[in-house]
């Protein structure tokens, strides 16, 4: 009995030592300074950021001899967390720390809504339900106007609600989501002053404000010159005067380092096809009787291409570049983007810009219940991603992207949120955020940035 109690007492002594032998080893392979319960490596995770900051601040009091080798440790640790709160920020600060304007990715913006709030009713939220073309089949379909704020012309719903363009506090949100995007330059709709499009007012009066919230998120603010009445060379050249003489000081206007080393204002041309090169080419060419090259107006003017003849017509009207604008893959020669690379040799080739025009998707059935067979599914962002993977192969010099803000057609990357009314329940983002196509552009535009590195090394 007695020969039993020794033996086993000297096997709980090896199993002991055992022990002990097994923590020292676990030791050696821990960091010198951890302690049980240390948050070494969750740092990586934004949501516990803080808490792993708040924990090392803690650790590294003042009291301590600064030549102390633990401190110094200490402070290694501290600065590796500093290092991964810079590039994994907490998601609170997301927006201001992770982002940093692409001045290469350009984005649609459209300031044409209004509410009874700024404007006394409601502008573009309440847009008709347009007719199709053939009276047989406009009489399958409803008619009337959509009655807001319940009730608007969108697919989706903002999570700013049916808001008013000329509110400041919408137009700093603006500015805010479109750098937290890594955006740099917002392509502003624009007519001429006392003109609209046939639903909206004139807006050419918010501009200053919109140059004034744009310059304070470091933002440049460029003009999309839209299709209005009797547009030709003439008023073009007067209306390029008007936006340089008056917005041309300002520092958010946005002016594009040519390859010659000129900066120079630059001008997307809406519908430009509609013309002919003939009328262009007097403004456009050198030698054109209304000539605006050589003179303190030049500037870059970038063509909207749709069909493919119209890359001829386009070269020969003088223009510098072309974009695609529609965010529907498929739906025209110029948006599908099987054509971008011989548009890309073609415009190579003829010394002109090629902007391809990415989007998230496109829906504009609630103002055209006809167009269906129009939609493109934004696949929980894979439609967007698959537009700028296919955008980067041809190795533009500026992506542009439609749109911020054209929620009529559903290609919008605003924020929106899940909503449902008596009779209408409206798209939404899930399973992801409302900032998801925020995000998705700021991944884009970091891809891009270092992708553009490669190519011109």
């Amino acid at each position: 009995m007695a020969r039993f109690r020794r033996r086993t007492c000297i096997i709980l002594l090896l199993f002991i030592l055992f022990i002990c032998s097994i923590m020292m080893a676990l030791k050696t392979l821990r960091p010198d300074r951890a302690g049980f319960g240390d948050p070494f490596g969750l740092g990586l995770l934004p949501e516990l950021q803080q808490r792993t900051v708040l924990l090392d601040n803690k650790q590294n009091s003042p009291n301590r001899v600064q030549g102390d080798p633990v401190t110094r440790v200490s402070n290694l640790h501290s600065i590796a967390v500093n290092t991964m709160k810079a590039s994994m920020p907490p998601v609170n600060k997301l927006e201001e720390e992770l982002s940093s304007p692409n001045y290469n990715f350009h984005i649609f913006y459209y300031s044409w809504f209004g509410n009874p709030q700024f404007d006394g009713k409601y502008i573009h939220w309440n847009h008709p339900l347009l007719p199709h073309w053939d009276p047989k089949i406009a009489n399958n379909y409803p008619k009337g106007r959509h009655n807001p704020p319940e009730d608007i012309g969108a697919n989706f719903y903002p999570e700013l609600g049916s808001y008013s363009s000329k509110d400041p506090s919408v137009i700093e949100a603006h500015m805010k989501q479109m750098h937290s995007a890594s955006t740099g330059v917002i392509v502003l709709s624009w007519y001429p002053p006392g003109m609209a499009d046939e639903n909206g007012e004139p807006t050419d009066d918010l501009v200053p404000v919109i140059l004034d919230y744009a310059h304070k998120y470091n933002l440049k603010v460029t003009f999309h010159i839209e299709p209005y009445k009797d547009r030709d060379d003439r008023s073009m050249y007067h209306n390029v005067k008007y936006i340089i003489d008056k917005y041309g000081g300002h520092p958010a206007f946005y002016r594009h380092k040519t390859s010659t080393g000129r900066f120079l204002p630059m001008f997307y041309v809406y519908d430009s096809y509609v013309t002919i090169p003939e009328i262009w080419a007097n403004l456009l060419t050198v030698s054109g009787s209304q000539t605006i090259r050589n003179t303190p107006y030049d500037a870059l003017f970038i063509a909207l291409l749709v069909e493919e003849r119209h890359k001829h017509d386009i070269h020969r009207s003088g223009f510098d570049g072309m974009y695609t604008y529609f965010a529907t893959n498929g739906f025209s020669y110029g948006s599908s983007h099987h054509n971008w690379a011989s548009l890309k040799a073609f415009c190579d080739s003829n010394n002109l810009m090629f902007i391809p025009s990415v989007g998230p998707g496109y829906i504009d059935t609630s103002i055209r219940p006809w167009n269906n067979h129009n939609t493109r599914n934004r696949v929980n962002g894979k439609y967007y991603e698959t537009a700028f993977s296919a955008a980067l192969l041809v190795r533009p010099e500026i992506i542009s992207i439609t749109s911020f803000n054209e929620w009529h057609e559903g290609t919008q990357i605003e924020k929106a949120v899940p909503k449902r009314t008596g009779q209408v329940v409206y798209l939404d983002y899930k399973p992801h955020k409302p900032n998801v196509y925020l995000e998705l552009t700021q991944k884009w535009s970091e891809k891009y940035r270092k992708e553009q590195e490669q190519w011109l090394m």
